[in-house]
């Protein structure tokens, strides 16, 4: 018996002191752990499909740049052929001002023109608008003038203004629309020029003729603002051909500044090819007018026709310079004469 129990508690004795130097042999062995899979935010999938669209619009807008290049360029040749369309109908538009305005009044005007058929027939002299305004006819317009032998007056078309300050007034320039040039030669300027319904010249012979009773002046100007303002000469005269059509004025009135005919008063009339003017140089050629020029202007009433008053490098505008200076083209310009005993 004691050697049972000598022999157990060996073993007991062999399994303690094995348990002690190894006691990893009792605990489970670690389990392997897998690497753990990333995971991936649930934003990513929207980022990419955020980047796929900006990208695509990158390209649409890089395509719309070339093709804004493209319309940019067709644009402007679409402006500057606007802008040339623009010019030629204000041209066609200021040319047919004056014939609406006679589309206007055509019962009238016809009604006239029968009346002055009559008048050619007549005994009575008809010397002139005012001639025509005592004998009732009231209507501004284009009228003709009949020929008469005793008057030495060859048959005229005339347009006559019935209206400004009690009417009768013969007009023998004017300048609206900038579609006649006013650089004429010498025979030009003599025998009239331009449109009578538009810008015209009446031509020296016949104001020459038209003023050897004695005869009152009147010019109206227009800025391109809208202001008027006129100037009246009690007394004008212009002289033959042989005398070249010499100014003769009297006594300025008006509301257009300073006279700025004064200047140009007991003056020879110039053209490009006849050079009458008091100076040394040419000052029709350089104010590309004809003129009373001294030396050479304080006026140039058919000089260049700058629209819009653009005129700031040359001096060879339609200027007055009693009132808007050297450097200002006027808008429009009318000159016209009737007697000084005239009454409305």
């Amino acid at each position: 018996m004691p050697k049972k129990t000598l022999s157990a508690v060996t073993w007991l004795c062999v399994l303690i002191v094995a348990f002690v130097s190894h006691p990893v042999w009792l605990q489970k062995p670690p389990k392997r752990k897998t690497p753990a899979q990333p995971k991936v935010p649930a934003c990513c999938e929207e980022v990419q499909e955020l980047k796929a669209q900006v990208a695509n619009l990158s390209r649409v807008l890089s395509e719309l740049g070339r093709k804004q290049e493209k319309d940019w360029v067709s644009v402007v040749m679409q402006v500057m052929e606007l802008e040339s369309s623009g010019k030629r109908m204000e041209s066609r538009l200021t040319e047919a001002e004056s014939k609406y305005s006679e589309m206007n009044n055509q019962i009238d005007i016809m009604q006239l023109q029968a009346a002055q058929t009559l008048t050619q027939t007549s005994a009575d002299a008809i010397y002139d608008c005012s001639s025509l305004y005592q004998k009732n006819y009231r209507i501004s317009g284009v009228y003709r003038l009949p020929s008469n032998d005793f008057l030495g007056s060859p048959e005229l078309e005339v347009f006559c203004d019935m209206e400004t300050k009690g009417g009768g007034w013969t007009v023998i320039q004017r300048r609206k629309s900038g579609l006649v040039s006013f650089y004429r030669d010498w025979k030009q300027y003599k025998q009239g020029f331009g449109s009578i319904r538009g810008d015209f010249w009446l031509g020296n012979e016949h104001i020459h003729r038209l003023s050897r009773q004695p005869t009152r002046l009147r010019v109206e100007m227009e800025d391109w603002e809208g202001t008027v303002r006129y100037a009246e000469y009690s007394h004008f005269v212009l002289s033959n051909e042989l005398n070249s059509y010499r100014l003769f004025l009297g006594n300025y009135s008006g509301n257009a500044g300073n006279d700025a005919l004064y200047y140009h008063n007991n003056t020879a009339f110039s053209t490009k090819d006849k050079d009458n003017d008091n100076c040394l140089d040419k000052c029709a050629q350089l104010r590309k007018g004809g003129y009373w020029y001294n030396c050479c202007t304080d006026s140039n009433l058919n000089g260049v026709y700058y629209r819009l008053g653009e005129h700031d490098k040359h001096l060879d505008g339609i200027t007055w310079y009693g009132w808007h200076g050297a450097n200002y083209s006027l808008k429009r310009v009318e000159m016209k004469i009737r007697p000084e005993d005239f009454k409305p």
